[in-house]
């Protein structure tokens, strides 16, 4: 396929990352609670940036702070804390998919149900989400957002079992595709896992206080003990009981999301047992092994690919260097009125460091490829700045399918690798060279022998087109396009 036949603009780098959803945050029985959930919500700002919220309960009643923007703007001040008193709180970090973040839409969601109230938030996305909410509305639930969190709240509220633990198990039963939900009663810290694992969650402990969260780093941050992963297709029960185990779900082989290892999860997280800095590198070495490339120096894409960089620098004997400078303090690109001015915006978040690159055969490395707007733009500063050479090694298969469990992704007529082949992805970045690390190969980085086409280990479909559950919705997408992306706005 030619350079003309991509269907993406050029300038358009704000959509050519890949972007989680969320980031969820739980603590049980400590006099702090707010405050630590505020810390534990810093420590996952990387899941999402656009919304952030808490819910509190003191005993007495629910306290509600929903807000947009960063968790250190929104709870950074001590009387924003004071507004949720209580020993036990819930958090949540928002990036929304589709449409408009709005203040309804921020998470945790909040309801009075006949037991009492619930609170909730959510990472994933569920595939059949937008079936339950027609079904639901039809039967006459008004819904007050949304985000397909809200489904849960009102399956809870429907379900004829008197025991709570019960009440939400049922409505776990309906739902399908990935999930990681952090919830809270008047008398429970409550968290689930889908029965694939697919998004990840921790149970850490502090002052003798059950935690749950998405990653191990928000625990590092309060100074919390790792205690142990949710399993997968596991609710966990936290009250003044201890802890109860529930397993409703006929037993499984789990399939995390690879996705958490390659950019997702912050390096110094522990997902699954392995570090995530670790896998990085390993993946980065295997690179290396697979796809090496006569040249001078080795250059991270940052910061996403220093980890894999530092390995494939290491597997190969090249020099590592920072060839590449990221500017902290930019955000999203701004919308320039002119083409011509629009053309800097990759230099307001990179600039090339003309010392290290100038006159040398450069290997820059990174994690994905999406749509290759921003790979397109970096391969141009390298050689602007001087580089006689500029060669692309990507440590992950190329992205060739859309998800549907919780990461931003585009359709897949967006997706470079879906589009071309390697020459001619290799034409649209302006590369002397470009390759990818192999499907088995991230595999063999995770420590496995290669990828079990039978009993796949993780949940890999961005590179195999390797689904692991129905997409009922995606299905139904064909007859009504347009209410999908309008309505089913993931959490």
């Amino acid at each position: 396929m030619d350079d003309s036949a991509v269907s993406t603009p050029v300038d358009d780098l704000d959509g050519d990352r890949l972007r989680e959803e969320c980031g969820v945050f739980g603590i049980f029985g400590h006099p702090d609670a707010a405050a630590i959930t505020a810390l534990g919500l810093h420590a996952l700002q990387h899941r999402g940036q656009e919304a952030a919220g808490i819910v509190s309960y003191d005993g007495k009643r629910f306290h509600s702070e929903r807000r947009l923007g960063l968790v250190g703007d929104a709870f950074a001040k001590r009387e924003v804390i004071d507004r949720l008193p209580g020993t036990t709180a819930i958090g949540h970090v928002r990036y929304s998919t589709t449409g408009e973040t709005i203040l309804r839409n921020v998470q945790p969601l909040f309801a009075e149900l006949n037991a009492g109230g619930f609170a909730i938030g959510h990472n994933g996305n569920l595939t059949n989400g937008l079936s339950l909410r027609r079904e639901l509305v039809k039967e006459g639930a008004m819904m007050q957002s949304t985000t397909d969190t809200e489904v849960i709240l009102h399956l809870v509220a429907r379900s004829p079992r008197n025991r709570f633990v019960d009440r939400f198990i049922e409505g776990l039963r309906r739902l399908e595709g990935a999930y990681a939900f952090v919830g809270m009663t008047n008398k429970k810290l409550v968290g689930a896992r889908d029965p694939l694992g697919i998004r990840p969650l921790v149970i850490g402990t502090l002052d003798g206080c059950p935690i749950l969260a998405s990653e191990t780093c928000a625990l590092d941050i309060i100074g919390a003990q790792y205690v142990r992963d949710v399993e997968n297709g596991e609710i966990i029960v936290f009250d003044e009981d201890g802890v109860q185990s529930h397993k409703p779900f006929p037993p499984t082989a789990a399939r995390p999301c690879i996705f958490e290892y390659i950019y997702f999860a912050r390096p110094d997280s522990i997902v699954g047992g392995r570090n995530v800095y670790d896998v990085r590198k390993a993946m980065g070495a295997q690179l290396g092994l697979e796809a090496p490339a006569a040249a001078d120096v080795i250059v991270p894409v940052p910061d996403s690919g220093v980890p894999a960089a530092l390995g494939f620098s290491q597997a190969v004997g090249l020099p590592y260097e920072l060839g590449i400078i990221r500017n902290h303090y930019v955000g999203r690109t701004f919308i320039q009125p002119t083409q011509s001015i629009r053309d800097h915006g990759v230099r307001m978040k990179h600039s090339a460091n003309r010392a290290v690159v100038a006159g040398k055969r450069i290997v820059l490395v990174d994690d994905s490829i999406v749509r290759g707007t921003t790979s397109r733009k970096i391969v141009q500063m390298i050689r602007d700045a001087g580089a006689s050479e500029v060669h692309f090694r990507i440590a992950s298969p190329p992205i060739t399918h859309p998800d549907y469990y919780g990461i931003d992704t585009p359709e897949r007529e967006n997706l470079l690798a879906a589009t071309h082949d390697l020459e001619g992805m290799r034409k649209f970045i302006g590369a002397d060279s470009l390759a990818f690390l192999s499907v088995d190969g991230i595999y063999r980085a995770m420590g496995l022998p290669g990828r079990d086409p039978a009993r796949p280990q993780f949940t890999d479909h961005c590179f195999t087109g390797d689904y692991p559950t129905p997409l009922t919705d995606v299905a139904g997408e064909a007859a009504a396009p347009r209410q999908l992306s309008l309505l089913a706005e993931a959490s």
